[in-house]
Parts: structure tokens; sequence; C-alpha cells
């Protein structure tokens, strides 16, 4: 079923799908755009995306999606995302005592960039630790203990919620409707009708208020939480979540830290350039997350409140922290965590994302979801691909279709996946419930 650009479409969730494809569909001209958000702001918080800073580097084991990260950050130099990107670099290493898996990983993400002509002579190898301060970074001034990997110039970070919120504004002005809240802007029900076959064509849908919007297409992009208006997802996208904390510091010491690269040691973590609005320096755990499995059905959903995941710290992700600390900026090592959350994402057994038509729909209801912990990167370009799915009526490239039933070997592979066997995470998953803090405890 193509869409003609006079047909009203609904887009469920304003995080990095949502609003791309908001804003690229206005762009080509697409008039009758409504987007709705369960939180009262945009960037809503439920988003993974809404955060102060990620990472936007092109190494991947697979070339295919370097190739395309490299067309992403060619629109991070753009006017619209431009003041929201920091080619700081990325330093990308392993301690003296990491894992061979660690090694293993890094390896493969070096190689799909080293022999690149846009890499050339322009990575930095790190074959001893007195290299970083001498080299990449003054102030990493820890003892960086057998520290080896690379620096790669040509990356950085992106600030997230900022730009974000430029895309919302940029769409916003062109015509793009919104609907924010709890009422107005959480949908609970897809209207089906005229189809026999499930889920059945979407003609329209129903906010938590009641009221009701006609549509002619349906995208659902509210990332880990797609299996709760579509059911039908099963254990395809598995919600999963990782630590996040941040130090506060002094206008000064963030002065002193201005222009450090994404530092990740992959065996202990990363950590980012601190912001210069807030004085946080983000620092992120390596591991394997955690998942909030539904014993009836198996099927991983987070969290409904954004209440249940915040002021969550695992002690063993807050040790991997400090112990990157106290090899890269020993001064902040014992500093409290501040702002300490898990922020949940839509995982796949293959880490590729979903961008495609539900069976059965008659291409009535698109699923923009898995983004695996790697899709922020691509804001720049991520509403292209979904205006070329609309404007097609499938999905082209294999990577992002629909990935169908699950049969028995795949749901042992997926319970094996979903446990944390992905080859760049290291580290076993496990089940929130298990680190859920009980009323009045503190982490």
């Amino acid at each position: 079923m193509l869409v003609s650009k006079a047909d009203p479409i609904v887009i469920i969730g304003a995080g990095v799908f949502g609003l791309s494809t908001a804003l690229q569909l206005a762009t080509e001209g697409y008039t009758d755009i409504s987007v709705f958000e369960r939180d009262d702001q945009v960037p809503g918080r439920f988003s993974a995306g809404y955060d102060i800073n990620k990472i936007v580097r092109a190494e991947y084991e697979d070339p295919w999606y370097t190739e395309l990260t490299l067309k992403a950050i060619t629109g991070w130099k753009t006017p619209l995302y431009a003041p929201h990107y920091h080619q700081t670099g990325f330093l990308h290493c392993v301690s003296g005592t990491g894992p061979q898996q660690a090694t293993q990983t890094l390896e493969r993400f070096l190689a799909t960039i080293k022999n690149h002509p846009l890499f050339a002579h322009k990575l930095l190898p790190i074959t001893n630790p007195t290299q970083i301060p001498r080299d990449v970074a003054w102030q990493l001034n820890g003892p960086l203990p057998g520290w080896k990997g690379y620096f790669n110039p040509l990356a950085g970070y992106a600030h997230s919620a900022n730009a974000l919120r430029a895309v919302y504004e940029a769409a916003a002005s062109i015509g793009v409707k919104f609907f924010l809240g709890p009422e107005r802007g959480t949908i609970t029900t897809l209207l089906r009708g005229g189809v026999a076959t499930s889920p059945g064509k979407v003609t329209g849908v129903r906010t938590q208020s009641g009221q009701v919007h006609s549509c002619k297409l349906a995208i659902v992009a509210i990332g880990a939480a797609a299996g709760t208006l579509l059911p039908e997802i099963g254990q395809q996208v598995v919600a999963k979540s990782w630590s996040i904390g941040h130090v506060r510091l002094t206008d000064d010491e963030t002065s002193a830290l201005r222009g450090i690269p994404v530092t990740y040691a992959r065996d202990l973590g990363f950590l980012f350039e601190p912001d210069p609005a807030t004085n946080l320096l983000k620092i992120c755990p390596m591991g394997g997350g955690y998942i909030n499995t539904d014993p009836a059905t198996g099927v991983s959903l987070p969290p409904k409140t954004l209440r249940e995941s915040d002021n969550v710290l695992p002690p063993e992700d807050e040790a991997r922290m400090r112990k990157l600390l106290q090899h890269a900026l020993p001064a902040l090592a014992e500093r409290p965590f501040v702002q300490k959350k898990l922020c949940w994402f839509a995982d796949t057994a293959d880490s590729d994302f979903i961008v495609d038509f539900v069976p059965g729909s008659a291409g009535s209801v698109a699923l923009c979801s898995g983004d695996s912990g790697h899709l922020f990167k691509m804001l720049p370009i991520v509403g292209e691909w979904v205006a070329q799915l609309v404007k097609e009526g499938e999905q082209g490239e294999k990577r992002w279709r629909w990935k169908g039933a699950v049969g028995q070997d795949e749901k042992e592979k997926g319970k094996k996946w979903a446990g944390g066997d992905v080859s760049w995470r290291l580290g076993a998953t496990r089940e929130f419930a298990e680190i859920k803090p009980v009323p009045g405890a503190r982490l």
C-alpha cells in the first residue's frame, strides 16, 4: 500500500527514529504528519537518545555499517547537526588485564577503518600507555596500566538530547504536528480493520484520553517498548539496558578536561569530555546489560515508569566505572556518582535494526526499532531509510527486514544472545529484578 503525500501519517515516539523520520517526510513534501510522544517534552525521556552524549565513530565489525556511518558523519557536519557534534577523537584500548575477547573485538573494529582511504595516515597505534598523555590527551594522567589500542581522530560524540531537540524544532517549523503527554501523546491502541489477517490494516490510533486519530500509515518508533503496541514482535526485539553515571565537576575541572577524546577501555567502559552546560562527566561501564523478562511471555519490555530506572547503579558496574577513572583520571576516582540510571534500548540478536512493514498490516504499519545500542550516531540519515521504505512499499535491505517467526533453534539462540553472547559486549546479561532496588534501599 503506497502512501500519498497528502495522506495522514502517524508517528509514535519522539526519539531518534521518530523525529528523524518526521523531519525527512516533511522535507520531502508529506503534509499531514502527527508525532505522538507519551512524555510531556521532546525529546522524550523514554528515548535512549535522551542523554548528554553518544559516541559517533565509524568502526564496526561489518564494513557495510562503516560506510553507512561515514555518510552519517558527513551529515553531522551540516548546519542543523554541526552545533551538537564534537570531533574530539576516539581513544579505543584494552587494559593490560583485559580478556582476549576484548582485544579480538577491538582488532575487528580497527580492521574496518585501518585500510580505508579516509583514515590513511590518520590513525595512531597505541603500543605503550605513555603515548596517550604525550600524543593524545595530556589530561589523561592516570597510570593507564597496559593500555593498548589506537586513537582515531576522525570521531567523537554528539550531544544527543540537544541534537534531537534541534530536529524536533526543525520538523515543527515545517508543519509536523506534535501531541505530547500521558493523555494526548500516549497511544494505547492501533485501530485495525478491513483485512482479515493479523494484525490487520490499521486505520487509526487511539490515545489514552480516548481521542481517535485517523491515519493511512502508523509508524511505531517507541524502541524497546514496541512490543506493547505490537505483541506480534515476540522475541525479535529485547528490551535491554546499560548503566549510566556522572561525576559532577567544578567549572575549572570542566575547562581543564576540554577536548579529551571519547576514552574507551573495552574491558572497563568509556567516558566523555564533560558537558560545559552542566559540568557533568558521563561514564558508562562495559557489560552484558539488564533485561526485564515477563515470566508469562518470555518477552523483555522496559519498566513502565522512568522512576524505576532512576538512581540505579549496580555495584559491579560502579566498580568498573571507578576502575576506569583510576586508570585514566585518578583524581576523580572517589567522587560520588550522580544522575545514575539505566538506559533502556531495543536489542536484536544480530544487532541489526528493524525498519519494515508489519506482516499482515497491508502496509499500514511500519516498525522502526532494534537500535541495539548503535543507532544514535546515524541520526542525520535515519529518516532517509524510513522515507525510502514508505515510497517503495517494501524493505529492500535484507538486514533491516522483519525477522519473521522464531523456531526452536532460533529461540535457543535468542536465549543465548539475550544473555549477553554478543561479540562486541563483555559480560553476561542479568535480569532487572535481580538489581532493582527495594523501596527505601540505596545502591
